[in-house]
């Protein structure tokens, strides 16, 4: 599927962007305090990546003042509206968001955008993966393809946020290529990724769409199979998983998590923000938590970050409005 992998392309070239500006910067002093708005519940992909990357920064000693809080509800739309309403107080923020920001803005699940906020970076890439219960009669996608044309209705599809989310949408699209209706995909939509895993484990639901971080760890621990993932090849940090092109379906979708500040706040304190968030990534810290999670590096900063979301949002766009997640007219 070219659409992903042009802009698994544009991530490189802006990458490259955003080290030129960090290295401008370097002189900029780091954030003094950091406090984590993550908007969702606890054990899904938000909070699995701000509390990493807020480990490392205060294990590499970047920052020590390190907080988290976690406001679900709405899409994530609940945090993002305190944040903006609080803005006076939220100088030392960092809200976490991801491709749902653009995906849930386009659905008018909340009348925020990514233009409501100041993008600072984008710092890690996660492959969709699609994950069984360890003693699931499914062994690959395949099998679930066969589930599915049998009877849509028998293969439930959890996922951790609401329906035409990323979550929905790519599996919808993988059942598309393997030549089944993505708008016959029956999805359960959970409050968090925890209480999505949940829904495979007692066998409510039969398939799990969702981030490869948000699945690794069950896997490993033998509770659940990944039977495949969006990656453009295998991962060397996870080989034996294999990827959703091999297995005939070339689909190749990676999940941007990254962080945003509140408007009006001086141009200095968003460039120690940047320059903060550089510094972890570039951390031994972070290289541990990265991976262990099965993330892919993909850092970048300010403008050239504002550009890569402008540009995903047409690309969604278009492509939910072919899959009937938008409507035509929806922009």
């Amino acid at each position: 599927m070219n659409l992903f992998r042009k802009q698994i392309v544009r991530l490189l070239n802006l990458t490259a962007l955003c080290l030129m500006a960090t290295a401008a910067n370097s002189a900029e002093r780091y954030m003094t305090a950091t406090h984590f708005l993550i908007p969702a519940g606890p054990g899904g992909g938000w909070d699995g990546t701000a509390r990493g990357f807020g480990d490392a920064m205060r294990r590499s000693g970047i920052v020590e003042d390190v907080s988290f809080e976690n406001l679900s509800g709405g899409g994530g739309g609940r945090a993002i509206a305190r944040f903006i309403k609080t803005a006076k107080t939220q100088q030392n923020t960092l809200l976490i968001s991801s491709t749902p920001m653009v995906v849930r803005s386009l659905q008018k699940i909340f009348p925020q955008s990514f233009r409501d906020l100041v993008p600072i970076a984008s710092v890690i890439a996660d492959y969709s993966a699609f994950v069984v219960a360890s003693d699931s009669e499914i062994s690959n996608f395949s099998d679930a393809v066969m589930l599915f044309k049998q009877s849509p209705r028998s293969l439930k599809v959890a996922g951790g946020s609401v329906r035409g989310s990323t979550d929905h949408f790519v599996f919808a699209r993988a059942i598309e290529l393997a030549g089944g209706n993505p708008r016959q995909v029956v999805y359960i939509p959970y409050d968090g990724g925890g209480k999505a895993m949940a829904g495979i484990l007692s066998g409510e639901t039969q398939v799990l769409s969702t981030g490869m971080s948000e699945a690794i760890s069950m896997s490993r621990a033998g509770k659940v199979r990944i039977i495949a993932i969006t990656a453009p090849k295998r991962l060397p940090e996870v080989p034996e998983i294999p990827t959703l092109t091999e297995q005939g379906h070339d689909l190749v979708f990676a999940n941007w998590r990254g962080f945003f500040a509140v408007k009006g706040l001086p141009q200095a304190t968003y460039t120690s923000m940047q320059n903060t968030i550089a510094a972890v990534v570039k951390s031994e810290e972070f290289e541990q938590v990265r991976a262990r999670n099965g993330w892919s590096r993909f850092h970048q900063s300010g403008e050239a970050f504002y550009q890569f979301l402008e540009q995903q949002e047409e690309e969604i766009g278009t492509l939910m409005r072919n899959l009937g997640f938008l409507k035509s007219s929806v922009k």
